[in-house]
């Protein structure tokens, strides 16, 4: 009986589902978090009686035919990169991203990582840093005798140093962009990297060419949305019972079928 393995595909997409689901909510406190949704399709179709063959030799065809499905599969989970909240936190290395770009990082091996979150710090050199100590492509050192750092919408960090009117500018945030946000492969601490599905990196600096503007003493949230979250996990949760109920329900029929006498 078909609808026995029909059933599990459906249970195995569910589960999937609520994998994808549950890592949105474990991650809606996380800062520049993209969630994430489960794409599913079909699997093949069996035909026993094939759409559009010939039914006489009077020309007729089958107007529809009879087509058996084998259940579901995965097709894609894909990230969804939409605008999070900005959250003010009046840290001066504390950056978001304003509309479309990502910061660059160097991370040890030498490859170029991406990323929204912009909670930065200052190292022991005076470069700007990611938590993890990885030096943000751009700006350079900030001088030791500095007493204020500002950085505008365009990314430049401008320092204010003890006896001087003019701040200096040590830098710039550089920023890339991608024809593909969803093509990026997530490495995990909030880091992405290029790949063949995202396309080529698309330099330039924030605020000017399509890039968005950068925000200081602010950090971009999550955009997990926690209610349309519970939702759909609810309805993930049905969707798995019912799947388990066709289960159920062919295993009584194959118990009704050896039965008879």
């Amino acid at each position: 009986m078909r609808s026995l393995s029909i059933g599990a595909t459906g249970m195995l997409a569910q589960q999937l589902n609520v994998d994808v689901i549950s890592n949105n909510i474990a991650n809606m406190s996380t800062s520049g978090y993209k969630r994430q949704r489960a794409e599913f399709q079909d699997l093949l179709y069996q035909s026993i009686r094939r759409v559009g063959s010939a039914s006489s030799d009077a020309g007729t065809i089958v107007p529809a035919g009879v087509q058996i499905g084998a259940g579901v599969q995965t097709a894609a989970v894909y990230r969804i990169h939409e605008q999070g909240n900005m959250q003010q936190t009046s840290n001066p290395f504390d950056l978001a991203m304003d509309g479309d770009g990502f910061f660059q990082v160097e991370l040890p091996n030498g490859d170029t990582a991406y990323t929204r979150a912009g909670s930065f710090q200052l190292n022991a050199e005076g470069e700007i840093v990611t938590p993890d100590g990885y030096r943000v492509i751009g700006p350079g050192a900030v001088p030791e005798d500095a007493v204020e750092v500002a950085i505008n919408a365009s990314g430049e960090v401008m320092a204010a140093l003890d006896g001087q009117v003019e701040p200096v500018n040590v830098g710039q945030f550089q920023i890339s962009n991608f024809a593909n946000d969803a093509g990026l492969e997530a490495i995990g601490d909030n880091y992405y990297l290029q790949t063949p599905a995202s396309g080529d990196p698309i330099d330039g600096v924030a605020n000017a060419n399509g890039f968005g503007r950068v925000r200081q003493g602010m950090l971009e949230t999550s955009n997990v949305n926690i209610v349309s979250e519970i939702t759909d996990l609810i309805s993930a949760q049905r969707a798995y019972e019912m799947n388990s109920k066709v289960i159920t329900t062919t295993d009584e029929m194959m118990r009704s079928t050896s039965n008879l006498r």
